[in-house]
């Protein structure tokens, strides 16, 4: 009987000691580096036994001086029981002391939780830098130190060095970003042997046959620029080059010329499905790590949304056949048909000459084919490396359909096989032919892969800058307080708006990407979801912003006078730069206008993204035909 009587006390003392062994078992709390209010994270409690939420009290408390807890009870709980994540917001800053309490055992430590504005001052700071200074790369250089100076305790020296030996060799050595920089380096060296084998020549001579009236000069100018798809660059400096003095022999004045030419660079390259574009485009959105969204299918679904790329390129075309310009444009084109005048008087034009660097050799034939064969065997690898990829990454492929085959790709390595194969059979025909000695084959190549240098650059610090808005939540700070007042709806427009603001500032579409895509794409993600949205819409959203950055760049790059591709067109046409700027300027605000208007906002609330393309392309040619003013036809045979 007496033994009985022990069974209660015996129970209690297993009871109370179990909760010891909880209790003594809290191993370490992990918490963020920066710990920032507004900003959702995560504060993870270790056990060496496995916690029993059933019978184990487990919570976690803050508290500033002079103000009540803050209880967060709720947790999640590994599989093996040792864990337990608490998922914490705070809604201010300040020193807290910090309890995990286990059965009432408590163990305190404290923490500085940091206003969560800091996580939008290293991007702030790099845009606002490159709006003073104009230096892109300066800017981004100096963001990704400013976040290191926050990750890092806060200590100028220690983040100045740990930018250096953590967060960029970090950005270097993830495997796909040293894929991209690969594919980028393969294709400009492939461009380098097809410019010197004389394959783009060989198009261009193919083509400029046809030239025989100055708007047949104009068009054959827009389909060039058209046909040069891979890299803006090369497309600015061939055709302007090129087509320069055909276009001065039919009286189209240097301005009309150098629109043309900046109108169908950057606005072609940047939506065609291989180009020097796309590594940088695909590396940015891979970066981000955003579940199931990979770089190069996001960069394919946003090209229906790059209103402003399509518009630009289509406005050009309108402008050409019904032979009419407005703005300052017409007066230039005016003198040059009347006068014969293709500057006008006292203009400073610009000459370039890194073209002939990768000038054919003289005496060699100049053949389209040495440039349209590498190029399709890029493409027919893309396809078919995409195919074959898939096929094995994907279980039962057989019965799967082709977009689920292709969506396991690896992309990335599909797109280094492409390069590489591009830069072979270039080179081989250059060789076969006797068109260039390998020694001329491999200089050519390295001076195609040398032009890259500055992608490279801006990706390895776009990526880094990237990685310190990761670390810092950025996007979980901006979407957790815009929750309730920013509309998903409206995130692709005010998009559009941001990108052409600051691809404006720098002068460079790149370096925008680079800034805007870390900061809004995740937001563009998660917001539309959180806002109870159809996944059709959410995803409609998300396509359109990767489609707004991309076009909003673009547009700012058009109208910025520091523009690289801007001078190089002035460059390469042999136009006054500010005449250029000038004359340009209405033509891009008219297409950035519509494809607000009728694209963005639209977009926003469910629209077709086809029918905005439809309904932007009648508004256009009514712009034109109501605004414009027909011009003389001057015809000449040319020789």
């Amino acid at each position: 009987m007496r033994f009985k009587l022990l069974f209660p006390f015996l129970f209690l003392f297993l009871f109370v000691f179990s909760s010891f062994q909880i209790a003594n078992s809290v191993i370490k709390v992990n918490y963020p580096r920066v710990f920032l209010s507004y900003v959702p994270d995560n504060v993870i409690v270790n056990f060496s036994e496995k916690v029993n939420p059933g019978v184990d009290k487990l919570y976690l408390t803050f508290q500033k001086k002079g103000r009540p807890y803050i209880f967060f009870r709720e947790y999640s709980l590994s599989r093996d029981g040792k864990k337990a994540i608490f998922h914490v917001v705070l809604n201010s800053s300040g020193f807290y002391k910090v309890s995990v309490s286990v059965n009432g055992k408590n163990y305190n430590f404290y923490k500085r939780i940091y206003p969560g504005i800091i996580s939008l001052i290293p991007s702030i700071f790099a845009i606002l830098l490159a709006f003073f200074t104009k230096q892109v790369i300066l800017s981004l250089f100096f963001g990704v130190i400013c976040g290191s100076f926050f990750i890092y305790n806060f200590s100028l020296v220690h983040g100045f060095y740990r930018a250096i030996d953590t967060i960029m060799i970090n950005a270097l050595s993830v495997p796909d970003h040293l894929m991209i920089i690969i594919f980028s380096l393969m294709l400009g060296g492939m461009i380098g042997i097809i410019s010197k084998s004389g394959g783009t020549q060989g198009i261009v001579d193919k083509i400029t046959k046809y030239a025989k009236t100055s708007r047949s000069a104009q068009f054959i100018a827009w389909l060039m620029g058209i046909l040069i798809f891979f890299d803006d660059y090369s497309n600015t400096l061939i055709v302007g080059n090129t087509l320069r003095p055909y276009t001065d022999k039919l009286r189209v004045s240097r301005e009309k010329l150098s629109y043309i030419v900046d109108s169908t660079a950057a606005p072609v390259t940047s939506v065609a499905l291989i180009t020097t574009w796309v590594g940088t485009e695909v590396g940015l959105i891979n970066d981000l790590h955003i579940k199931n969204l990979d770089g190069f299918q996001a960069f394919v679904r946003s090209v229906p949304y790059a209103f402003y790329a399509f518009f630009a390129i289509i406005l050009v075309l309108i402008v050409i056949l019904l032979n009419r310009d407005f703005g300052p444009m017409y007066k230039a084109e005016l003198r040059a048909r009347k006068e014969g005048k293709v500057v006008r008087d006292g203009a400073v034009t610009l000459a370039d000459n890194s073209i002939y660097e990768l000038t054919p050799p003289e005496g060699k034939p100049k053949r389209w084919i040495n440039a349209f064969i590498p190029i399709m065997i890029t493409i027919i690898t893309i396809l078919v490396g995409l195919y074959i990829d898939g096929y094995g990454n994907i279980p039962n492929p057989d019965r799967a359909p082709l977009r689920d085959i292709l969506g396991n790709a690896n992309s990335l390595k599909v797109l280094m096989w492409a390069s590489f194969n591009g830069v072979i059979v270039a080179g081989l025909l250059a060789l076969f032919q006797r068109i260039l000695s390998l020694r001329e084959v491999v200089d050519s190549w390295f001076v195609g892969m040398r032009s890259m240098m500055i992608a490279v650059i801006i990706l390895t610090l776009a990526w880094s800058l990237t990685n310190v808005c990761l670390q810092l939540k950025t996007a979980s700070y901006v979407a957790y307080l815009s929750k309730d007042y920013l509309s998903a709806m409206f995130i692709p427009a005010l998009t559009f708006i941001m990108a052409a603001f600051i691809g404006f500032s720098t002068g460079t579409s790149w370096g925008t990407m680079g800034i805007l895509v870390p900061i809004v794409v995740p937001i563009a993600y998660s917001l539309p979801i959180k806002q109870g949205l159809s996944p059709f819409h959410a995803d409609q959203i998300l396509y359109s912003t990767v489609g707004a950055i991309l076009s909003g760049s673009v547009f700012g790059d058009h109208c910025s006078p520091i523009s690289d591709t801007t001078i190089m067109s002035s460059m390469a046409s042999g136009s006054d730069h500010l005449d250029h700027v000038q004359t340009q300027l209405p033509y891009s605000v008219v297409a950035a206008f519509i494809a607000l208007f009728v694209g963005y906002i639209p977009i926003g609330y469910n629209f077709s993204a086809l029918l905005s393309l439809f309904i932007g392309v009648l508004l256009l040619y009514s712009v034109v035909k109501i605004f414009g003013r027909e011009l003389p036809i001057y015809t000449e045979k040319v020789n």
